[in-house]
């Protein structure tokens, strides 16, 4: 009986603690919001969610948006049945600070040319026009404003609105991106990814798993190197692919950023994609 009295007082005081933990933290996420901005000087240093394919687990500051952009893509992709080139200009992604811990992300494509060769019968054909439309939402859970880990939820739907692609079924997924701050100013990212995506010869879905490792260390004052791995696993084709990751990122101004890489897949059929792109916070 008196250890269960124990146990029952040690449960009662860790609920208190949390419920105590919990209300704070909605305290002073509800102190701002999209209609009462957090004030510049209080507003924390832009993290974005490119150069690589890890996300940042941290959000937009509230009442605060941040642009960022592949200013131009190039995609190179080989199948049993085909080659497809893409190129991309301006494939955006603008992220709004709804609250202390929770931002809205609207993800589109400005111009998309596309062309693609039909390995059996040799016949090319090119296409182009506006991309489809991305809407994200991230929810911080732990670590977005101390601490050296940090994780979130990033559920999104992709709507097919592509004029390049022949394309009307709609995908999405829920990503878990997290990261872990080292002394020495080395970061340790890491993500698990559930999608369901369009297959790449026929009309139809599969699920897919991505899972990704990244460190990134500074360079120089302003210049960071980023160095990445990840696979994919599609479920219906039991396939798998591995692709190996390098980016340089660096501050030309306060909350402005430029960046450039390639996320190289190792296999013959996982694609190439080669990027310039840029970051801006307000």
């Amino acid at each position: 009986m008196k250890n269960n009295h124990h146990y029952n007082l040690l449960m009662i005081c860790n609920v208190l603690l949390i419920s105590s933990f919990c209300y704070s933290q909605k305290k002073q996420e509800h102190k701002y919001s999209l209609f009462n901005p957090v004030p510049r000087e209080l507003m924390r240093e832009m993290e974005t969610d490119r150069p690589d394919v890890t996300e940042s687990p941290y959000t937009v500051d509230a009442g605060h948006f941040q642009y960022e952009t592949d200013i131009i893509g190039l995609t190179r992709e080989k199948s049993d049945f085909k080659n497809t080139k893409t190129l991309l200009i301006n494939q955006a992604n603008l992220k709004i600070g709804l609250t202390g811990s929770t931002a809205i992300q609207i993800g589109f494509e400005t111009y998309g040319w596309q062309k693609e060769k039909d390995l059996n019968t040799g016949i090319t054909e090119s296409k182009h026009g506006v991309g489809d439309l991305n809407i994200r939402i991230k929810q911080n859970i732990i670590g977005n404003n101390k601490g050296n880990f940090a994780l979130a939820i990033l559920p999104y739907v992709k709507i097919p609105t592509s004029q390049y692609e022949d394309d009307d079924l709609v995908e999405g997924g829920l990503i878990v991106p997290m990261i872990y701050k080292f002394s020495g100013e080395w970061k340790l990212g890491f993500q698990v990814e559930v999608d369901r995506l369009k297959d790449t010869d026929e009309h139809a879905m599969h699920t897919e798993l991505l899972q990704t490792l990244t460190i990134s260390h500074p360079l120089s004052k302003n210049i960071e190197g980023i160095a990445e791995t990840y696979y994919t696993y599609d479920f219906k084709a039991h396939e798998i692919y591995n692709f190996i990751n390098a980016a340089v990122q660096m501050e030309v101004a306060k909350n402005f950023k430029i960046d450039a890489g390639l996320n190289y897949g190792i296999q013959h059929h996982a694609e190439k994609h080669y990027f310039l792109g840029a970051s801006y916070m307000y």
